[in-house]
């Protein structure tokens, strides 16, 4: 049985909560609170598997619960929020650089034919994420001191470098804040991403990465041009391509690996119109979305990244990309940063 802490300061989302996780035979709700303090509390005494988080509450909201249980008792927490309140959406995203592993929509906004669809999502994304194993947030960035570049597996020549891919998947935001912060000035490439996000989130996140950087970034849009030291992210629900002349293509096309956007299109376009003169960067996220395609950059003479597993969220994407022998460097993620300022 997965075990279950539900958080939120509403008796009604409470029991909408615990009717849809209990629906699920493999599913036990073995206790509940009312505000982050209560959560806390609760951790001192009890072991759930997951915890299901509610931002906006009193006494402690949820983004503080989330950091104090990340730095004691460390378990998988699901940010459950409102897509239509900004204040939040910021909270939300400050909650998973706290260590919080996913988001999902508040189902008190869902209603009619939708409600079972956003039920069942729920249930699965619970499954999922309480597979996770999590280590206390203190010390989740504290690996060995990196050394320079010039340490890492390979010496490459970045100076030919046009275009910039990332993919990435649950533990991302925080890992793209780490990156984008750290960004060195004169970035002359455009950055194109491919982020995993539950639908609805990919805004705010937008919205909250702006804020750490000094390069644009953007939801793509069909048939832009992408220009030099911008950042583009997929928007939900489309595959984004790169194409030769330097313009966003975006496709409702099917899903791969199960997922739309995936990073799989992403990076094949990019080997397909950039070759060697590109860089494919692979970060934390479950499943192998991408792996295969950054083998086929590093292939075809393209710099390929994978994140390091010690600075992982979850290892699956980047790990599998190391299994298949497909990067050029396996790096945290200031050194990644670093790299941008070879390019």
């Amino acid at each position: 049985m997965i075990k279950v802490l539900v958080v939120d300061d509403s008796p009604t989302i409470r029991e909408i909560m615990k009717d849809i996780l209990t629906s699920d035979k493999d599913i036990e709700v073995i206790g509940v609170a009312s505000n982050g303090e209560d959560a806390v509390r609760f951790m001192e005494k009890n072991k759930p598997d997951i915890i299901t988080m509610d931002i906006d509450m009193p006494k402690m909201n949820g983004f503080e619960a989330t950091r104090k249980i990340m730095e004691t008792t460390p378990v998988p927490i699901v940010i459950i929020t409102a897509l239509f309140n900004s204040k939040d959406m910021d909270r939300t995203f400050q909650a998973m650089e706290a260590g919080a592993v996913s988001v999902i929509e508040k189902p008190t906004a869902i209603t009619g034919d939708d409600f079972d669809k956003a039920a069942q999502n729920i249930v699965h994304m619970i499954k999922l994420m309480s597979e996770i194993k999590v280590i206390k947030r203190k010390t989740i960035y504290k690996n060995k001191k990196a050394g320079p570049l010039e340490n890492y597996k390979a010496k490459s020549t970045l100076s030919s470098i046009k275009m910039a891919a990332i993919g990435v998947s649950t533990g991302g935001p925080p890992v793209l804040q780490s990156i984008f912060s750290k960004l060195p000035a004169n970035i002359k490439i455009p950055i194109l991403v491919v982020q995993h996000i539950t639908p609805g989130f990919i805004e705010g996140l937008v919205d909250w990465l702006s804020g750490v950087t000094e390069y644009p970034i953007h939801i793509a849009v069909q048939g832009e041009k992408v220009l030099p030291g911008h950042i583009y992210f997929a928007p939900d629900g489309f595959h984004m391509e790169i194409r030769g002349d330097g313009k966003i293509f975006l496709s409702d096309s099917e899903k791969e690996n199960g997922l739309r956007p995936a990073v799989s299109c992403l990076f094949r376009s990019i080997a397909r119109y950039y070759g060697k003169n590109s860089i494919g960067i692979l970060l934390t996220g479950m499943g192998k979305d991408g792996a295969e395609e950054l083998k086929l950059l590093k292939d075809i003479g393209a710099i390929t990244v994978a994140q390091d597993k010690e600075t992982s969220i979850v290892y699956g994407m980047p790990g599998e990309a190391v299994k298949l022998d497909a990067a050029t460097y396996i790096l945290p993620p200031e050194k990644i940063a670093e790299l941008f300022g070879r390019l």
